[in-house]
């Protein structure tokens, strides 16, 4: 019987397997390797650092676990349940175990259009996906946003702290609103219905219903995103319309001893929110479980 199951190998999750590990407490990290924080080519604001990648920020979190015995497994979740005792069963890979308590920290995949070379493109900085975490990177750079006029819109307004020079891709045909008028105002030039998008090292280019291309130094999709939080739905655990699970201030989910951490709970998509998020669970869980003297 474990104390706790930790689901999923990123920021989140590793924080909270080194917490645990060091409260002398006996978990597993299960990790599928599909972690969001993987596709940073680099990030200039999580603290403590000018600039690092997503995978040496991984690479570093992990050797970190591993120093104080944390066991990390690969594997890809297909089963969470009630255990004996007021536990949790949880199945992957043809393996089965229990434990007392349950952290899902399992982000979400990002959604995007057809895009020719995108891996290429994130890596090189072309594609980018989170305008808190870079948008300082691109300033006075031409900066196109796609997505629905809800999301591409404001995500549109707030890349003009940076950019006078911002141009929106609208993927469906929503009414005119509020939104509509302030993207006006802030001179944010409505392209049109892309179709592709191609890139190259350093640039991409949009093609739009009817033929027109748009030249670009930068562009976000704003596409949605799946929230990976079936896992605990499927035990009755609450959830926002976005997919992302309702916590209490000790990121404890409405199932007792189901826990969740980083994007998989919050919408600011941020590499300190999870790490956050996971030092506040981790106390928890071991502040909940029986004492382990020494």
């Amino acid at each position: 019987m474990l104390d706790c199951l930790i689901i999923g190998g990123g920021p989140a999750g590793l924080t909270a397997a080194i917490y645990l590990a060091r409260y002398r407490r006996t978990a597993l990290l299960v990790d599928s390797g599909a972690s969001r924080a993987a596709l940073i080519p680099a990030s200039h604001n999580y603290p403590g650092f000018k600039g690092i990648a997503g995978p040496d920020l991984l690479t570093r979190l992990r050797e970190q676990a591993l120093l104080y015995g944390t066991a990390l497994e690969s594997g890809h979740v297909t089963a969470l349940g009630q255990g004996p005792a007021d536990s949790f069963r949880i199945r992957w890979d043809g393996k089965d175990v229990c434990a007392r308590t349950v952290l899902l920290a399992t982000g979400l995949v990002d959604a995007h259009l057809p895009i020719d070379g995108l891996d290429a493109a994130v890596w090189s900085g072309a594609i980018r996906y989170c305008p808190i975490c870079d948008g300082f990177e691109a300033i006075d750079r031409r900066i196109g946003v796609v997505g629905s006029l809800t999301e591409a819109g404001k995500k549109a307004l707030f890349l003009r702290t940076y950019s006078r020079d911002v141009v929106m891709f609208e993927t469906g045909e929503e009414p005119i609103s509020e939104l509509r008028q302030k993207l006006k105002e802030a001179g944010i030039e409505h392209a049109g219905k892309p179709v592709r998008a191609e890139c190259s090292d350093d640039a991409v280019i949009v093609t739009l219903e009817g033929g027109r291309r748009v030249d670009l130094d930068v562009l976000y999709p704003a596409m949605g995103c799946n929230v990976r939080s079936e896992l605990a739905v499927t035990l009755g655990a609450d959830c926002t319309e976005e997919g992302t699970l309702k916590v209490d201030t000790d990121q404890q989910t409405t199932v007792p001893n189901l826990y969740a951490a980083g994007d998989v709970v919050s919408d600011l998509h941020q590499l300190a929110v999870a790490t956050g998020h996971a030092a506040i669970a981790a106390t928890s869980i071991h502040n909940r479980l029986s004492p382990n003297l020494r």
